[in-house]
């Protein structure tokens, strides 16, 4: 880090809690030292017969479990028997290669690279925001920024100065914009229009996690999107509220002046006539890959992408699956078609180039999920996870809380957790094995439990110095205000981070009231499969 964007040790709250998250190691060391204590764990529970049962109308055992008549047994197995110790080695490369989250966000990010690499990201943005009226530009920054989640790096290094100095030239305090910008991109992550590698990479993990209680649960990709549309629509009116009404009336008049440099500034984030060309091109090929999927699923005697012989929702679990090589083709070819007519592609080989700088963008991911990978196998291999879930979901059936406590407990959890560690795969990884089939068995769905988790773990980014983009936002804000500390920054941003909590809570306390639907195909309630007797 340079001098300039060096800060001061805060005292106080924030003070402790930056002192705090800097002694947690990367969250791959986090994983090494979580897969040792499991094993230990997994000795003296095995050593003291811990051991969880439930009723089960199945033919067949789960795996890792015992049946006899009629109940499901799970026992504790201690991770350094010769037998699982023999598995650990043996499996190694299948428990890596076999981990349903990798392949599923390898593949979106083939697709993504070339969006990102060929300047479509870039330029959507630009073109979104370097036009706005200036009346709308508050909730133009907050739906943009929601929306700008699929263009990753993208999002914090051209959207957020780009907002503060479209401010500026419009004559607001430019410090408003970066504050509209950095709420919407970080405090509303868990927001969108629609689905994406967020939903695949997290829904992934909850995959995982839901086939402990129910082997053949599958991901839906979907089933999180009418969740996280809600939040771009709740959140939207209230960061123009706190940006127009508190934020903004609070810094005080800009003083500064709209100077060539200031201009000049502006006029590299223009659109040029030959990325207007390529935004037309790409829009024309979403078009058709949209019509491609929608008649695969629809055409009239052909339709690949409906289970025919399957009822009501489960007719269209194909098409649910094939979202994923969806999301794919969309990025890529769209991606393509742009640099093509913006001159950013010159052949098919720029392509596969982009592609391949996709996947070593990946690396601090593959080595992070080869020990997830594990960690969660291990806990598979040792029956902790059944037996927390069906020991926590009695205790917790006792207390009589209701699905909305509960999911609330979850929000709030994961909201403390992102104040040290700001990974939200990480963070899943971790507590998605005891969390979701807890909740299952307490009749709460996988979705319903992820969508918890990603709203406690959005308005937290903003309001800690944790945050790995937390650096580079300092440094653009001193651009504006040179005397700008960390302490300043969060101060800045409290009023987002209060008003999105209340919004997230109560959001979360009235779809569980309501029974509203997740997604399609995804409710807030989960009844246990009943499978027939032999």
């Amino acid at each position: 880090m340079t001098e300039e964007t060096q800060t001061r040790p805060q005292r106080g709250f924030l003070g402790a809690v930056e002192r705090i998250g800097n002694l947690l190691p990367d969250p791959t060391i986090i994983f090494i030292y979580l897969i040792f204590a499991l094993m230990l764990l997994s000795w003296v529970g095995s050593a003291l017969g811990w051991q969880a049962s439930l009723a089960y109308s199945g033919a067949k055992a789960p795996e890792h479990a015992e049946l006899a008549n009629g109940i499901l047994t799970y026992r504790a197995s201690n991770l350094f028997s010769e037998e699982n110790i023999a598995r650990l080695f043996t499996e190694m490369p299948r428990t890596y290669a076999g981990f349903a989250p990798l392949g599923l966000v390898l593949t979106i990010m083939l697709g993504a690279a070339v969006a990102e690499r060929s300047g479509l990201f870039s330029a959507l943005i630009r073109s979104s925001l370097r036009n706005a009226h200036k009346g709308l530009l508050t909730p133009i920054v907050a739906v943009i920024g929601m929306v700008s989640h699929h263009a990753s790096d993208a999002a914090y290094v051209v959207f957020i100065p780009l907002a503060a100095i479209v401010f500026a030239v419009a004559g607001r305090h430019p410090m408003a914009g970066l504050a509209a910008a950095f709420a919407a991109v970080s405090g509303g992550f868990a927001g969108n229009l629609m689905p994406g590698q967020s939903d695949v990479l997290l829904l992934g993990f909850t995959q995982e996690a839901a086939r402990i209680v129910q082997p053949d649960w599958t991901m839906n990709p979907l089933g999180n999107w009418y969740y996280i549309l809600a939040i771009v629509v709740l959140f939207t009116p209230i960061i123009w509220f706190v940006t127009d009404r508190i934020v903004e009336p609070r810094l005080g008049r800009w003083g500064g002046v709209v100077d060539d440099e200031l201009r000049a500034d502006l006029e590299k984030t223009d659109v040029t006539p030959e990325e207007r060309k390529g935004l037309r091109w790409a829009g024309l090929v979403a078009l058709l890959v949209a019509g491609v999927f929608a008649a695969l699923a629809l055409w009239p005697g052909y339709t690949p992408f409906i289970n025919e012989d399957a009822e009501g929702p489960a007719r269209l679990q194909p098409l649910y699956g094939s979202l994923i090589a969806g999301f794919f083709l969309l990025f890529l070819l769209t991606g393509a078609a742009f640099g093509r007519a913006a001159g950013t592609v010159k052949s098919a080989g720029d392509v596969v180039e982009m592609m391949q700088h996709g996947v070593r963008t990946m690396a601090p991911y593959l080595v992070f999920v080869f020990f997830a990978a594990h960690f969660v196998a291990m806990f598979n291999w040792s029956r902790l996870g059944p037996i927390l879930a069906i020991n926590g979901a009695e205790v917790l059936q006792a207390m009589a809380l209701s699905p909305a406590v509960l999911l609330v407990c979850v929000l709030l959890l994961s909201s403390v957790l992102d104040l040290f560690i700001g990974s939200a795969s990480a963070k899943w990884s971790a507590l998605s094995p005891v969390v979701v089939p807890m909740f299952m068995l307490l009749g709460i769905s996988p979705e319903m439990t992820t969508a918890a988790y990603r709203m406690g773990d959005s308005y937290t980014n903003i309001m800690t110095p944790l945050m790995s983009y937390f650096p580079l936002i300092l440094a653009f804000g001193r651009r504006w205000d040179g005397s700008m500390g960390v302490g300043s920054l969060l101060a800045l941003m409290l009023p987002y981070a209060l008003s999105f909590m209340v919004m997230g809570i109560a959001m979360t306390v009235g779809w569980v009231l309501l029974d509203l639907p997740l997604g399609p195909g995804a409710q807030v309630h989960y009844q246990m499969p009943v499978a027939a007797a032999p």
